[in-house]
């Protein structure tokens, strides 16, 4: 190989390199933040007995929550 042809092909290889490292767009679909939290979400993985759309049940979850076991604050400190 001469001279050239392995500068041509040292660019092309760190060319490739550069534009294996840059980052995909990120458009498309994601978290709706035009509907309420307590809205729902659609999915099978829900608190038994809350229903989509019930503000005061979410609120009350998320207390409940809090006092009983998902503070990490509260569980390091112990």
């Amino acid at each position: 190989m001469t001279g050239r042809t392995v500068l041509i092909l040292g660019a092309a290889c760190g060319l490739l390199a550069l534009v294996a490292c840059t980052e995909k767009p990120q458009t498309g679909g994601g978290v709706r933040i035009d509907a309420p939290p307590y809205a729902g979400t659609g999915s099978n993985f829900t608190q038994p007995g809350w229903k989509a759309g019930d503000k005061t049940g979410w609120e009350q979850q998320l207390k409940a929550r809090q006092q009983y076991g998902q503070n990490e604050y509260t569980r390091t400190t112990r």
